[in-house]
């Protein structure tokens, strides 16, 4: 029986219509955009200058901080600059740029396609292997997985979750990984394993990805015994961290809390690949796949992109802008943020880029509250999405703290909902970011 959370949730069309799209190398590009700000935390330092020539893997700008992680070429050529340049959303953020010349890689890196299951690396030198890979999460904010999968003293991890759900509609990256290269996420999910010293992990697919979950659940009772395979409801925000330790351990995590704090590492299916080509093959993350999808589209894609290349780059090899399009998402129309510069280009944790016609992206005219109470309903946070609203278009930033703004996971389930056409994530949002920045303030105790 297929499991789920217990509260709130929506149920929008998957939209998967990519889902059939075997994944595709994207052409090599003639210049590479490398932001060194593509995970959560402090911007990476370049080790690179103007001038320098650089291979497929390189190492160009090393982590700065606690939370940071390393940056490495996805490209190989001549250094032509680094400067300060949009990214997808315009903020204005320092880019490496390469001017691209052949295509070679660092002779360390394993390109064979042999599937290599053994290690004899201790828990410390497979987080060590992952941190110099700059390997992060995969699943959208990008934390460094190397700290993740270091939990501070006093905490201990007792499962490894990892997120097979794909629950926000249109996306397909994870699927289609889950099908073409299950035995190297599964050697990932042991590798992390091995680093947190877990004996037990859960694998969460939504139900609406049934080849997945009979390719998954054939290898892990074959070979994979301590890895178990748990259908999950198609049901939106399903992949959300604290909703997954819902649905499969029936565990909550508290109110401004982590998923350590109930025993809990999540991680992405995405991040499993990444860490077994990092540990397994010695591949820096410069690359991931990227579903190019719309309605409006001719042929639906599914690309194994370099981290910067621009979204020029990527119209080009979809035969251009469509015609119909009027709008670009990085990532799903749920959580998705529409794209500001097509110069800007792709990092790490992107996914998709949806294209979206007028009429897909019209809103309706807002109207009046009517006390339907429907976004209390789908919120999967139990918050009263109303309620929020009314106090952050008021100010009233104490009663927003009382009434758990901080504890809003941002996934659009309640603008869904409204009848009245009311933009509620909007204002939520940003009221959200003020109350956080005023707990993070506060003396710690």
């Amino acid at each position: 029986m297929s499991k789920t959370f217990s509260i709130g949730g929506i149920h929008p069309n998957d939209s998967k219509i990519s889902a059939n799209a075997a994944i595709e190398d994207f052409p090599v590009m003639d210049m590479a955009y490398i932001s060194v700000s593509q995970h959560l935390g402090a911007p990476a330092e370049p080790v690179v200058a103007k001038g320098d020539k650089v291979k497929t893997g390189q190492l160009v700008a090393k982590a700065s901080g606690f939370i940071s992680a390393n940056i490495h070429s996805s490209v190989s050529g001549t250094v032509s600059s680094i400067e300060l340049l949009p990214d997808i959303f315009g903020n204005m953020v320092k880019h490496i740029v390469v001017k691209v010349e052949g295509d070679e890689w660092l002779e360390t890196i394993d390109r064979s396609p042999d599937i290599i299951r053994e290690t004899k690396l201790s828990s410390k030198e497979i987080i060590d292997k992952i941190a110099e890979c700059g390997v992060v999460g995969l699943g959208g904010a990008a934390f460094p997985t190397h700290i993740k999968l270091s939990p501070p003293p006093g905490k201990k991890a007792e499962y490894l979750l990892v997120n097979g759900a794909e629950c926000e509609p249109y996306l397909t990256s994870d699927y289609r990984i889950m099908v073409e290269t299950p035995e190297q996420i599964l050697i990932g999910v042991e590798l992390m394993m091995r680093a947190l010293g877990v004996d037990k992990a859960y694998f969460g697919i939504e139900e609406n990805k049934p080849e997945a979950i009979k390719v998954m659940k054939k290898l892990t009772s074959a070979s994979y015994g301590s890895i178990k395979i748990v259908p999950l409801k198609k049901r939106y925000p399903q992949g959300g961290e604290k909703q997954l330790i819902d649905a499969i351990l029936k565990r909550q995590v508290p109110s401004m809390g982590l998923p350590i704090d109930v025993g809990v590492v999540v991680q992405n299916v995405g991040t499993a690949l990444a860490v077994y080509e990092a540990v397994q093959k010695n591949k820096p993350l410069f690359e991931g796949i990227v579903t190019v999808t719309g309605k409006c589209m001719t042929e639906q894609r599914n690309f194994k992109l370099r981290v910067g290349a621009n979204m020029n780059n990527v119209m080009f090899a979809i035969g251009g802008f469509p015609k119909d399009a009027v709008k670009l998402i990085s990532g799903g129309p749920m959580m998705g943020k529409a794209v500001s510069r097509m110069e800007a280009a792709s990092v790490k944790s992107t996914s998709a880029f949806l294209l979206l016609t007028e009429d897909e992206t019209k809103r309706g005219e807002e109207g009046n509250c009517i006390r339907c109470a429907k976004c209390v309903d789908s919120c999967p946070m139990g918050l009263e999405p109303y309620l929020l609203n009314r106090l952050s278009r008021a100010g009233r930033l104490d009663d927003l703290e009382a009434n758990m703004v901080h504890d809003c996971i941002e996934c659009g389930s309640c603008m869904y909902s409204c009848p009245a056409n009311i933009p509620l994530l909007d204002t939520i949002r940003l009221a959200k970011a003020q109350v956080i920045k005023i707990i993070r303030s506060r003396p710690k105790k």
